[in-house]
């Protein structure tokens, strides 16, 4: 492994190839007898993601770079940079190394920023010359975990299309030199991420600071320790920090935008306005009020729809979102006179019906929150200020903003884990299961709502009822779950 990236480095970073030699250490490394790949496809709903060592290795991240920088290249038509980020996995140096010497083995030159939120990749590459960015996170999941997204020169997700085609070269079925004849260099940029940061704050300056304001941030161990605190604090906030140093270690372990109750506490006992927790690649957040109670993803979009609707800054009154927002945020919406239109789960599905409709809003109960104003993909430090200054130009406070909106629906979401890739992924296939669903659904008829799905980003199957009361969607999700287990999850 480690001589095969030493290789390429030789060849490509130290500029030691001539066109034969590289052609050589192309087809010897790059040949996909190197790595076992699984059958089923590697790109979720959030890029390649999987445990360190089983899925993810440093030959398959070589291998990754290499070809997602022949896709890029072929499609851009020029020679132009790719940006890369990490978060602070102690995995995620190893992969930025590999991926930096498959990426320059197919000509690009990389701009490395090293520690950086997932949107700052997104963000840098859309108003740079780069034809592309690739962030290595596995956002909130566990420290073992890790991931690679990729993203297009717009700062968007990389489209399926192109994913399709950087697994077709990794599993053997295109030229391995296609396109590439030269050979390209890696620059830490590290620079770039203040210009990030500086972006951040310009839609509010000289009109709104967050003067007199106590914000907790629940930081998770992760990519926004090194921002969130000091852009808060320069927008006028009195910040109390918490899991503020990037510990590889830690990073999203009981604590962040899964792990709610440390920040809930903290505000209570700060006596703060709201608290903010960002997952590890700080790509989406939650939010709590004075009274500690937790604020999602469907009550921030609800809150900045109203606000965007009454500046007339939302075409149609539409609102996209996924099919796990809640019937009483759907029907507040509608009472405002809104749309809502549900997709699949996961922000490239908002991110492509946005497009598609010309929506402005969108976004995932679990805080992944996209405003077309502001760019391309979501960003928790950008939804984090943005709900600061609703919170801030209403005059009351963010639990008075949260009772005059909607009351959920009692909604139950379980995980049941399934180990087995291909078991989990084809779950439709499990005739008890499917027959498990049929029943609940006609028990409940109008009443309720039932989501089960395998997760694109963990080894779980969803299980996700919605019913009119809280006692019929516990009965119905502990009998989907028990099925789940007894099947799939021997």
């Amino acid at each position: 492994m480690v001589s095969s990236i030493t290789r390429i480095q030789n060849y490509v970073i130290d500029g030691a190839a001539t066109s034969d030699g590289l052609e050589t250490v192309l087809e010897s490394n790059f040949a996909p007898s190197l790595i076992s790949l699984p059958a089923t496809p590697l790109f979720g709903t959030d890029g390649i993601r999987g445990k360190v060592g089983e899925l993810l290795s440093a030959p398959l991240a070589l291998q990754i770079g290499f070809w997602a920088g022949v896709v890029l290249r072929s499609h851009a038509g020029q020679l132009r940079p790719v940006i890369l980020g990490q978060d602070s996995r102690n995995s995620s140096d190893m992969l930025a190394m590999a991926l930096s010497a498959g990426l320059t083995a197919a000509g690009l030159e990389v701009w490395y920023l090293g520690l950086c939120p997932t949107p700052c990749v997104a963000y840098l590459t859309s108003v740079s010359e780069a034809i592309g960015g690739v962030m290595i996170s596995a956002s909130h999941n566990p420290p073992e975990d890790n991931g690679i997204k990729i993203f297009g020169a717009n700062g968007g997700k990389l489209s399926q299309a192109l994913q399709a085609e950087i697994e077709k070269g990794l599993r053997g079925n295109m030229p391995i030199t296609s396109n590439v004849s030269n050979c390209g260099r890696h620059y830490s940029r590290w620079e770039l991420v203040k210009d990030y940061g500086e972006a951040l704050k310009r839609p509010w300056q000289n009109k709104v600071n967050l003067q007199g304001m106590k914000v907790v941030l629940d930081l998770a161990w992760g990519a926004a320790v090194g921002l969130a605190p000091s852009v808060f604090a320069e927008m006028g906030a009195e910040v109390i920090s918490l899991h503020n140093a990037a510990d590889g270690d830690r990073i999203n372990v009981n604590c962040g935008s899964t792990h709610l109750e440390r920040l809930q506490t903290a505000v209570q006992e700060h006596n703060a306005d709201l608290g903010f927790a960002f997952d590890g690649d700080a790509d989406r957040v939650l939010a709590v009020d004075p009274t500690g109670r937790p604020v999602n993803g469907d009550y921030i979009l609800y809150l900045w729809g109203l606000h965007l609707k009454q500046q007339n800054q939302l075409p149609d009154n539409l609102i996209v979102s996924t099919v796990m927002a809640n019937l009483g945020f759907e029907k507040a919406w509608q009472q405002q006179g809104g749309k809502l239109i549900r997709t699949a789960v996961g922000d490239q599905y908002v991110q492509a019906e946005m497009i598609k409709t010309g929506a402005m809003l969108g976004g995932e109960q679990s805080g992944h929150i996209l405003c077309s104003h502001y760019g391309m993909t979501g960003d928790g430090l950008l939804t984090a200020l943005h709900l600061a200054s609703l919170v801030k130009q209403s005059g009351v406070s963010l639990a008075e903003l949260i009772d005059q909106s909607f009351q959920t629906y009692p909604q139950l979401l379980r995980n049941v884990r399934v180990v087995d890739r291909d078991r989990r992924l084809n779950w439709q296939n499990c005739t008890p299961v499917q027959q498990a669903i049929a029943l609940a659904e006609k028990a409940m008829g109008d009443t309720g709502r039932i989501l089960v799905r395998a997760s694109g980003t963990e080894p779980v199957i969803r299980v996700m009822v919605e019913a009119a009361n809280a006692e019929l969607a516990n009965y119905w999700t502990n009998e989907l779950v028990a099925q789940v287990q007894q099947h799939l999850a021997p």
